[in-house]
């Protein structure tokens, strides 16, 4: 394989191609006002061989040594039906397979991330013994964690209570997507409420998707006044304000979904002191004609969750769990009144830097083209990093320096230079496998290798494969 790099340069007038290779045209990848240069040697190399489908999420899938990736075994390439049985993990030099977790009594398991810091994983396990009127849906799972080594048996993550009056620190519905904080003590979820999605008084608040936490304060335990009640390991509250409604032109949103840390320990305020927990998340606000658009938010995130604000936390049988005292949401981006309004439409979770300056988030530009773009957690008024023809196409994560990004653009893995927005072609076409799938492109802890999915023809027929490949034959840390 062979790098090429695209200057990101924004476009001049009058500007034209100095030189640009007859393969970067057939690939269609060429810049119209980018000067290409040729890079040296890459690798890309095949990890999984095995039949059926491996899935990996769009961050946390490598071990915090660097020496496993872990995935799961969902039946379609995209991961949209919830049928895996097992959580599985790679050792990336050797290509030896290990079976993490098997589910059971009917359930099934997915979206696995790993622990930076030990060899904790977190995933989503449906219901086990499913009934008609108790089956998987959004609101009828749970995060379950796991050791890897097989030391601690498995421990459900959120406590569920869903009979009145609740409890605090339980939720009453179902987590997806949980990740770990950068110093391995705290998770983050969407979630959905089955309380509310099944309510029949006219006078509840609407089901929709909000983002919660899950705090490191010990056992909670419902009372087990309903069958699908359970305890959990940790204290587990919403973050996020949602309305029914969102009053057009306001920074009200009715769902709150693709979350991710700011920063390994937060950011800094604009006064010097430093907000030690904040998620940042898509938000749907209300555009002048009443539709949705999809904005970046930021939410502050208090160190004592245990509190309640205005409202209980656990929410009543016709209102949300709220937010706890001094949880702060704030938006960042204001985009109704451009050309092509909102965030995407790639589904992408708006990332950090690892120092939590900077948040980067994919928007289009004016010709309708697939950039990323750069914001403070404190505001202000973003920065359009990439300026490519080609649109990035994947979600996407920082190296652990904070110098690249890693994406899939214009049919390749690519890294980006977050300071030049200078976009480095990792991988070409390969003859055998389609090209990196969307869904996930994540860095190894060391930042020298990158995890990605492509679908891999073999005897029984086509399936997701986890792929890796090198940033720098070397090792290398700064990029062209």
């Amino acid at each position: 394989m062979y790098t090429q790099t695209y200057r990101a340069t924004a476009p001049q007038a009058g500007g034209a191609l100095a030189h640009v290779s007859l393969a970067l045209l057939a690939l269609g990848l060429a810049p119209t006002t980018s000067r290409v240069e040729a890079e040296t040697v890459q690798t890309e190399r095949q990890i999984t061989t095995a039949p059926g489908n491996h899935l990996l999420t769009n961050t946390g899938v490598w071990s915090p040594d660097g020496e496993w990736i872990y995935y799961d075994m969902r039946s379609d390439a995209a991961g949209s039906v919830f049928d895996g049985q097992r959580i599985e993990r790679v050792r990336v030099a050797t290509g030896e397979v290990e079976v993490v977790f098997v589910s059971r009594a009917g359930a099934c398991c997915g979206v696995v991330t790993a622990s930076p810091v030990d060899d904790r994983v977190v995933f989503i396990h449906g219901p086990e013994n499913p009934t008609d009127d108790w089956s998987y849906t959004a609101w009828h799972r749970r995060g379950v964690v796991v050791h890897a080594d097989g030391g601690a048996p498995a421990a459900t993550l959120d406590a569920r209570d869903i009979t009145p009056p609740f409890t605090p620190g339980a939720l009453r519905g179902g987590t997806h997507v949980h990740v770990f904080s950068g110093d391995g003590h705290w998770v983050s979820f969407t979630y959905e409420d089955h309380v509310l999605a099944s309510a029949d008084d006219p006078h509840a608040e609407k089901h929709q998707r909000n983002v919660g936490v899950a705090a490191p304060l010990g056992h909670v335990s419902p009372p087990k006044s309903h069958p699908r009640n359970h305890d959990g390991i940790a204290f587990c509250v919403l973050v996020t304000e949602t309305v029914d409604s969102p009053r057009p032109g306001t920074d009200q949103i009715n769902r709150a979904y693709s979350d991710a840390w700011v920063g390994a320990h937060g950011y800094v305020r604009p006064d010097g002191t430093r907000q030690a927990r904040a998620l940042a998340f898509l938000g749907d606000v209300a555009s002048p004609d009443g539709s949705p658009v999809a904005e970046l938010f930021v939410v502050d995130i208090p160190n004592d969750v245990t509190k309640p604000g205005a409202r209980p936390l656990e929410g009543t049988a016709t209102t949300w769990p709220a937010p706890p005292l001094d949880a702060s949401q704030r938006r960042l981006t204001f985009t109704t009144s451009r050309s092509f309004p909102g965030l995407g439409p790639v589904r992408h979770w708006p990332r950090s830097s690892p120092d939590g300056d900077r948040i980067a988030f994919l928007m289009r530009d004016r010709s309708s083209v697939e950039q990323l773009w750069l914001i403070s957690p404190n505001g202000g008024e973003p920065t359009q990093l990439t300026h490519n023809a080609f649109p990035i196409e994947s979600a996407f994560t920082w190296r652990a320096d904070g110098g690249a990004i890693a994406c899939v653009a214009g049919g390749s893995v690519c890294e980006v230079d977050t300071t030049t927005g200078e976009t480095t072609r990792l991988t070409g076409p390969r003859e055998s496998a389609g090209p990196p799938r969307p869904e996930a492109c994540v860095y190894s802890p060391d930042g020298r290798r990158i995890a990605y999915v492509r679908e891999v023809a073999n005897g029984a027929g086509v399936a997701n494969q986890v792929f890796v490949a090198t940033t720098r034959p070397d090792g290398a840390q700064k990029l062209p």
